[in-house]
């Protein structure tokens, strides 16, 4: 069933990115892209992984996004899959960005693709670098939560 007016439909995300760093600030962000490559990313043929975001000259780009080629596109122009892509932001939020990219251990991190309206947009966060214990931290919270559920689940089926 296709989203409604207004909803947005996730075609990629970055999972690793929760992960690897605590995520402070995110920001909504369109894309430059090419016919073909709106509509391969339509059909959810996208990959952000190993994606990441850099500020050159007052613009932000995207690198190492995957996008693969449209099968049933223009054969006599062809597109590098992992090009740069620009990122339409306010200038605003690009100052902010620029000023807290600078700051030691942050980093732009690109969290998620989807269309929006119609428009492909992809929402990007202000991310600082966690540690190896902070990674263990995490993960045992996650334990001890799903522990917490699973017994108040269980508790309930045996009340009833």
């Amino acid at each position: 069933m296709a989203p409604k007016k207004g909803e947005s439909k996730v075609l990629a995300q970055n999972k690793k990115a929760s992960h690897d760093y605590f995520i402070e600030d995110t920001y909504e962000a369109g894309m430059v892209l090419t016919g073909t490559e709106i509509k391969s990313l339509r059909r959810a043929r996208a990959n952000i992984g190993d994606a990441f975001s850099t500020i050159r000259n007052g613009e932000v780009f995207l690198h190492n996004m995957h996008i693969s080629p449209f099968e049933e596109g223009n054969r006599a122009n062809p597109t590098d899959p992992t090009r740069t892509r620009k990122l339409l932001l306010h200038k605003g939020q690009i100052s902010k960005l620029i000023g807290a990219s600078k700051r030691d251990g942050y980093t732009i991190v690109p969290l998620k693709v989807y269309i929006r309206n119609g428009y492909a947009k992809l929402l990007i966060g202000l991310g600082k670098g966690k540690k190896q214990h902070d990674k263990r931290a995490t993960a045992a919270k996650k334990d001890a939560d799903r522990d917490i559920q699973r017994a108040l689940r269980d508790n309930q089926k045996v009340s009833r």
